[in-house]
């Protein structure tokens, strides 16, 4: 399994770092110009639409200029792998699909879709027959939830028969690993020192966290913590590609 590090944003202080990382992930909404000569040079590069920015509420947009700018970007760096706007629960559906076919028509490449579980298992099907590289999404916000986790890997076997990968989109819980194989997922859980104090660390088969933070206060060296914990899933995304 190929782990993705996203938000590496916050490594602008160490920006040497992000070479380290084989597999990385960015939002469109948020990369910076710094990243773009680190982020060409590593094994293998998604670029995410920045839909789940909107999910959490940034609807006042205007997608078809938003759009415009992604494509704009995807053909300047000549990006290979980027995922579609699944903005289904804003625009709907049909509207994600002329997004779609505008996006593939102006890139002259296949965007990465990406099946929520509103559109049916007919839609996840034909998704998978279509493309060779696909998404599911709705994990990080919880439209699939922890007791849904049995049905993932029904869904990966067949994207599999019908020839097609999957990625699962902020798919963080390492501890799910070994039982549901997506093919490549993608975390931010390693800036969880910025966000809340906490301390990661691979344990030389996953991941698990500490608090080095006394009385609830967030350590002094937020940066330091930042790296220390960036570098402990390296490891874990070296162990993940050739273990899981």
């Amino acid at each position: 399994m190929k782990v993705f590090l996203a938000g590496t944003g916050l490594l602008k202080n160490y920006p040497d770092e992000l070479s380290k990382s084989k597999y990385i992930l960015e939002s469109f909404y948020s990369i910076k110009d710094w990243q773009i000569p680190y982020i060409k040079k590593c094994d293998m590069f998604l670029l995410d639409s920045g839909a789940f920015t909107f999910m959490k509420g940034k609807t006042n947009v205007n997608f078809d200029a938003y759009l415009d700018k992604y494509i704009e970007f995807i053909n300047k760096y000549d990006v290979k792998y980027f995922f579609e706007l699944d903005i289904d629960k804003i625009v709907g559906y049909k509207k994600v699909l002329e997004y779609r076919k505008r996006l593939e028509q102006e890139t002259g490449k296949q965007c990465i879709p990406v099946w929520h579980k509103s559109r049916g298992l007919n839609e996840f099907v034909k998704m998978c027959s279509e493309y060779d590289y696909a998404a599911i999404g709705g994990l990080a916000i919880k439209d699939i939830n922890k007791n849904q986790y049995k049905y993932l890997p029904m869904l990966i076997k067949k994207a599999h028969e019908l020839g097609c990968k999957l990625h699962g989109l902020g798919f963080t819980s390492t501890s799910y690993y070994k039982n549901i194989r997506f093919d490549t997922v993608d975390s931010t859980t390693w800036t969880i020192g910025g966000r809340m104090g906490n301390a990661c660390y691979f344990n030389g088969q996953g991941m698990r966290q500490y608090y080095p933070s006394l009385n609830g206060k967030k350590p002094i060296n937020i940066n330091k913590l930042t790296r220390h914990n960036y570098s402990e899933w390296i490891k874990f995304q070296k162990y993940a590609e050739n273990n899981l």
